[in-house]
């Protein structure tokens, strides 16, 4: 397949910008999915929107389309429609070399990047005179990843005829193909002391909130090892300054590659809260979820090579990684279909200074273009006598 023209690139640098100024923020992504599907429609495309959205807290759900591919099998495209919470309006300039955010706050590159590369290769792929791609594609656009990948676990994977998938979704340079990616585990502590009077009684008080910190110092907290972090993301207790705190609840999670490692932190974690609510004479609750599945994939897996030999022919060198972050990719492998996660050139995901290149969105669309081309090889050669 051709690569991308001048007048396609510039194409995709507008479709990016514009879903970029489309705020899409978990839970809210009705504006951006309606563009979405209106871009897709146009193109002559039947899109479906499943009944996600209420189930997991959004005012939309997840976009499926599909192209047909001349032959029998199919693969799956996905990103993901939501961004984190915005600080500041989304106002998008084109530098000399990338995009920014004009104003103090993210961008949206994460994952709008990819939202615009698979909307301006399933153009590409419905012009006339195109002709069917060598392999069917299956178009999946989720919402609510940014918040436990609850779009994608929502999402009725028996739906998809897709032999094998890839999310554009690891802000890291183009050319790394994540391996592996980790387990994560919620832990949610509730601390019940005794209010008292801080001035005039404070003896008769039980302190959660003192409760809570001698649980949070006594913890290992940040990167433990290449595979495993640990992290206490919020704590909220107290209700007045000349009050011994009742109550106070602790926010943690635990996260690893290495799933038996990951269940020790957790316990070792849970260990530490009740330790510190028996020290301080508090009663506590505590309870445990495990939000994301983790895996670990072959090296030699049919859709690494084909990441390998698309990356390959668009000038890229392949890099296998293990990584800390959870992605849709992770959903689709606990319901059982493959999927890997490709670096998409994004920087500083989540920051107000994020950005994203131009020579790194121009070349995700080259690599999802060669992607095509070589799983219609892959899949091919398998099938061939």
């Amino acid at each position: 397949m051709r690569r991308a023209s001048d007048a396609e690139r510039e194409r995709l640098h507008e479709t990016f910008a514009a879903l970029c100024r489309i705020e899409s923020p978990s839970g809210r992504e009705r504006a951006c999915a309606d563009w979405v599907a209106g871009e897709l429609r146009r193109m002559g495309l039947e899109v479906d929107e499943d009944d996600a959205g209420p189930r997991v807290g959004s005012n939309a759900g997840n976009l499926l389309a599909r192209i047909e591919g001349a032959g029998r099998d199919t693969i799956l495209l996905c990103a993901h429609l939501d961004t984190v919470p915005l600080t500041a309006p989304v106002e998008p300039v084109r530098l000399d070399d990338g995009w920014e955010n004009a104003n103090d706050g993210i961008l949206g590159a994460d994952n709008k990047s990819a939202v615009a590369v698979i909307v301006e290769l399933a153009r590409r792929l419905t012009e006339a005179g195109a002709g069917p791609p060598p392999v069917g594609l299956e178009l999946l656009f989720t919402v609510c990843e940014e918040v436990s990948l609850l779009g994608a676990l929502a999402f009725d994977v028996t739906r998809l005829r897709s032999r094998f998938g890839y999310v554009f979704d690891h802000a890291t340079p183009i050319g790394e193909i994540v391996i592996a990616a980790p387990t994560l585990h919620r832990i949610v502590g509730e601390f019940r002391g005794r209010a008292a009077h801080a001035g005039v009684r404070p003896e008769h008080g039980r302190s959660a909130i003192a409760a809570a910190a001698r649980a949070i110092a006594a913890m290992r907290l940040g990167r433990l090892d290449s595979e495993t972090t640990a992290n206490v993301g919020t704590i909220r207790g107290g209700t007045a300054i000349n009050v011994v705190p009742e109550r106070c609840r602790v926010e943690a999670e635990a996260r690893s590659v290495d799933r038996g490692r990951v269940e020790a932190l957790a316990t070792e974690m849970i260990d530490h809260l009740q330790d510190a609510a028996d020290a301080a004479e508090c009663d506590l609750d505590v309870t445990v979820e495990r939000m994301i599945e983790g895996y670990r994939m072959r090296p030699r897996a049919i859709q690494v090579t084909v990441a390998e030999q698309a990356l390959l022919a668009c000038g890229y060198e392949p890099r296998h990684i293990l990584t800390g972050g959870a992605s849709d990719a992770n959903a689709f492998h606990a319901a059982g279909l493959p999927c890997t996660n490709l670096a998409d050139g994004t920087e500083h995901n989540h920051e107000p200074t994020e950005r994203i290149s131009t020579t790194a969105l121009e070349g995700l669309l080259e690599v999802a273009i060669a992607l095509v081309d070589e799983a219609g090889k892959a899949l091919a050669g398998e099938t061939a006598p």
